[in-house]
């Protein structure tokens, strides 16, 4: 095989190879392509009105696909602020918003994310059902379920159950039980070799025939766990046809009851019916590759909501009086604390959970502790508006001057930062310490 050459030479000559097969005349602008900055972007989270007004300062041209979706500007670091800190943004790149947007959520649907850390496709599910339905977010790592369950628990989401599970056990669990599911699956990652170069040296030539045989596996319990008449996205971050147009060729042969969806994608041309690839030669994005299939309509299974537990609704009763009624749901107590279940909970047992719902407080003999999350959801909580200042301190850990007494939530621009409990001339910080930030910036 020939070495790679030009501006193609960083990269694998068997990758080049594969790429050339593609796009022909075009490859040297595509290797020319992977050299340039990444494209990316940010998600204005809905939830925090104040998102609206400070976005200018880090994003300013909107990605096409992808509502609340904006490019950074050069240099800019909206990570490194208290916007952030509040749960304002979700940093992602621009072509990763467009699988989340082809599944086309509504309020009030059942969803499953099957593959869904570190969770930027389920912030984006989750701001599209706006608060009323279920969000199942899924991941098979534990320790990046943990990341996962953090990211939608700073941006505010009351309505999401995250799991750690195989998508076999999910299926056996949950068949047929969901109006729309996403897939983005475990690829071999080569639409990141622009924005991750180290990941260049991991991809091998058999690396799309090995991904493709998983991928399969994958999409074929999504189609279990899907609904009649329901809608599932499949998504890779690789070009290679292998993992893509041919796995999903493959999957309709397997399955007849789906076909190819239709959908309008603002900025992209479809490049077979219900199937989207971008290249970053040609768009301003990275690789990503995704496929909209409709499965067709038939009956549904019937839904069981979860039962009520003794020991929650005393609980709850509790609850209610201190802070007020958290929204519709099902309390259930994790452990020691009492959590909200969106109402259509499918039945829970047997699966291993990382974050119930809605946490809302931890129960502490008979005292009841807020949880932060809680703060993070709920905008009708009674609160305390800090300076920017005081809202640094409050970020670090630190208490800040204010007078009352009982619980609050810091705010900052109306945006939540977490519990403080008013007493003796302070705002003394509940803020858990693993999520404390020191060098924050007025942003």
């Amino acid at each position: 095989m020939a070495p790679a050459e030009g501006a193609c030479a960083p990269l694998n000559p068997a990758f080049v190879a594969q790429m050339e097969a593609l796009l022909g005349a075009e490859a040297p602008a595509f290797c020319a392509a992977l050299e340039a900055p990444a494209a990316l972007a940010l998600r204005v989270n809905p939830a925090r009105p104040a998102a609206g007004e400070l976005r200018p300062l880090f994003a300013r041209d909107p990605v096409p696909w992808a509502e609340n979706g904006y490019y950074l500007l050069p240099g800019a670091r909206p990570g490194a602020g208290l916007s952030h800190f509040c749960g304002a943004f979700y940093v992602q790149e621009a072509s990763a918003m467009l699988p989340a947007a082809l599944l086309d959520v509504r309020p009030g649907q059942r969803v499953l994310d099957l593959c869904a850390a570190p969770g930027g496709k389920s912030s984006q599910l989750a701001a599209a059902l706006g608060g009323e339905g279920l969000l199942i977010s899924n991941e098979p790592e534990p320790k990046r379920a943990k990341v996962l369950a953090g990211n939608l628990e700073r941006l505010g989401v009351p309505n999401a159950i995250v799991v750690n599970e195989y998508p076999e056990k999910l299926a056996r669990k949950w068949p047929g039980f969901f109006d729309a599911v996403l897939v983005d699956a475990p690829c071999s990652g080569e639409g990141m070799f622009r924005r991750e170069p180290d990941s260049r040296s991991q991809w091998q030539p058999n690396s799309p025939a090995g991904c493709a045989k998983r991928q399969a596996g994958i999409l074929d319990r999504a189609a279990e766990l899907l609904r009649p008449g329901g809608r599932l996205v499949y998504s890779t971050c690789t070009y290679n046809t292998a993992e893509n147009e041919e796995t999903v060729a493959a999957f309709l042969a397997r399955h007849p009851e789906f076909s190819p969806g239709d959908f309008s994608v603002p900025g992209l041309s479809s490049i077979a019916p219900g199937q989207w690839k971008i290249y970053p030669h040609r768009v301003r994005g990275d690789g990503q590759f995704a496929a909209l299939l409709l499965k067709a309509p038939g009956p549904a299974p019937a839904l069981r909501p979860p039962a009520p537990e003794k020991a929650a609704l005393a609980l709850w009763k509790e609850f209610t009086a201190q802070f007020g009624f958290p929204g519709p749901g099902v309390p259930r107590m994790w452990g020691e604390f009492l959590t909200l279940l969106p109402e259509d909970t499918p039945d829970l047992s047997g699966v291993r959970v990382v974050q119930p719902g809605l946490i809302l407080a931890q129960a502490r003999g008979r005292r009841l502790e807020p949880a932060h999350a809680l703060a993070m959801a709920l905008d009708s909580l009674p609160g305390a508006e800090l300076s920017d200042e005081a809202a640094l301190a409050f970020a670090r850990g630190e208490a800040v001057p204010w007078e009352g007494r009982g619980y609050l939530v810091a705010r900052w621009r109306g945006m939540p930062l977490g519990w403080g409990k008013a007493s003796d001339g302070l705002l003394k910080n509940h803020l858990p310490k693993g999520l404390r930030r020191a060098n924050l910036e007025k942003f």
